[in-house]
């Protein structure tokens, strides 16, 4: 009997061990089978030299259902040299030798590449090769590099110029030291790696002009993430990976002064400019003209406490607010549009003022009053897609001293506010009617039905009497109101 048993289990095993030996040789050796992938090319936009690109996979199948293929080598045709980087199945290597792939099923390879910034050429070819069965296909690679002044981590001692050579790129953040002045010329690009910020302790000039700005935004060039809001900006956590504090992408420190920006593009950081208290009575912390801030996660501009002057500016589609003053200070917005239309929901009105803010000290939770001194916005659009676009977030214990004069405004209960020596001149709920606000480009200049058009007061017209666009303003003696003038 047990003689029976175990030539039965020498039999059974016998067998299991024969059809898997049948298994493993149960490859096709027909060179028609062919391997399917996913794409044929792998495309990188541009990507900066030395910091590397954003990882990138296509996948390889086996389209027979019976038999596996035995992939002899799996590999980069740039070898040790190739700039490209591979993960194969799991490994990371650029080579991998006699891999069976299984009946209809899929292997994935992922992709990285870093530029070299000595090379003289902007385009980096390479290709993944396969070989098997007397067949090779190969899955080409495609990077398009730009090389970068890198600014990684660092502090600026000296008054520096940034020229429009070659762009720049702020990995780890930088900081502008007290007392030094940091002028970025008319044309400069700055890119800015995911949490990172441009501090600023002493002074910012940004010389840009009108058709040669200068940009901020991400360093994220894919179409992709050409209008995702948040990409930027620095921001600290706790132990547990909680964000507790989030800085302006450029960040004008308390102790910072005469900082001028003119002609600026400032796009998709979390905190576009964040300006904080003023330390030049009498003297504005920033003067800024002809400028755009898009695409905010939180706010576009964000001032707290601080002097600041703005003229010809769009503040625009911004997670909370377009534009946030609080704390008190003094601001002056002259022919400034502010128009949000984010696309996420938003529960807060585009702009608002603020003379206050809560601390806790001891445990226990206490006010601080600062003093709105002054607060004129004149000749402005502030509309956007709520009912609402002004908040009025003020304490009678400190000064709260506001107007807004001529401008075009979105308020749900207008009448509340026309009586009101605060509001003067201003057109309600009528639509500006900007070009475009439903997809990208975006372009909040005027319409033909806009209710904006020949609604400006002259004397804030004659104080800017040319437009973002170099338009003059006063050639009909009639002035639209916001950046832009309608014009034949």
């Amino acid at each position: 009997m047990k003689l029976k048993c175990i030539f039965a289990l020498i039999i059974t095993a016998s067998v299991v061990l024969f059809l898997s030996n049948c298994r493993k040789e149960n490859f096709t050796t027909n060179p028609n089978d062919k391997l399917i992938f996913s794409i044929d090319t792998v495309h990188f936009d541009t990507v900066f030299t030395t910091i590397g690109s954003t990882t990138k996979h296509f996948k390889v199948k086996n389209p027979n259902k019976n038999q596996s293929i035995k992939i002899d080598r799996i590999f980069l045709a740039g070898g040790n040299s190739s700039n490209y980087r591979l993960n194969i199945d799991g490994s990371p290597t650029n080579s991998y030798s006699d891999y069976i792939l299984a009946p209809g099923d899929s292997l994935f390879i992922f992709v990285e590449v870093t530029i070299d910034p000595n090379r003289d050429k902007m385009i980096e070819h390479d290709s993944v090769v396969f070989r098997y069965n007397n067949n090779v296909q190969d899955v080409h690679l495609v990077a398009f590099g730009q090389d970068v002044h890198l600014i990684n981590g660092r502090i600026i001692q000296n008054d520096t110029l940034w020229t429009c050579d070659k762009p720049f790129l702020i990995y780890n953040s930088a900081l502008v030291e007290t007392d030094v002045t940091l002028t970025i010329e008319a044309g400069t690009k700055i890119y800015f790696h995911r949490g990172s910020s441009l501090f600023i302790q002493g002074t910012l000039k940004v010389n840009g002009e009108y058709g040669n700005p200068v940009l901020f935004t991400g360093d994220r060039l894919e179409e992709y993430y050409r209008d995702i809001p948040g990409q930027w900006g620095a921001y600290l956590q706790d132990n547990h990976g909680n964000t507790i504090h989030i800085f302006g992408g450029i960040h004008l420190l308390a102790g910072s002064k005469y900082n001028e920006i003119n002609y600026a593009n400032i796009r998709n950081p979390i905190i576009g400019l964040q300006v904080d208290s003023v330390v030049t009575h009498g003297t504005p912390t920033l003067i800024l003209k002809n400028s755009n801030i898009e695409n905010a996660k939180i706010a576009g501009l964000y001032a707290l406490g601080s002097h600041i002057e703005a003229e010809n500016c769009v503040f625009a589609n911004c997670g909370k607010y377009t534009v946030a003053c609080i704390i008190g200070g003094e601001y002056y917005f002259t022919h400034c549009t502010m128009v949000n239309y984010y696309k996420s929901m938003r529960n807060t009105p585009q702009l608002i003022l603020n003379n206050y803010y809560h601390y806790s000290q001891n445990g226990q939770t206490h006010t601080s009053y600062r003093d709105l001194k002054n607060a004129h916005f004149a000749n402005c659009i502030i509309y956007g897609s709520r009912d609402t676009e002004i908040g009025l977030d003020l304490s009678v214990d400190a000064m709260a001293n506001f107007r807004f004069d001529n401008c075009l405004i979105k308020y749900k209960d207008a009448a509340e506010l026309e009586s009101s020596d605060f509001f003067i001149d201003n057109i309600f709920n009528k639509n500006p009617n900007f070009i475009s606000t439903a997809t990208a480009p975006y372009n909040y200049r005027l319409d033909e039905a806009s209710a904006a058009i020949d609604a400006g007061k002259m004397e804030f017209a004659e104080q800017v009497p040319f437009d973002q666009d170099g338009n003059y303003r006063l050639a009909d003696g009639k002035p639209d109101i916001g950046a832009f003038e309608k014009t034949e």
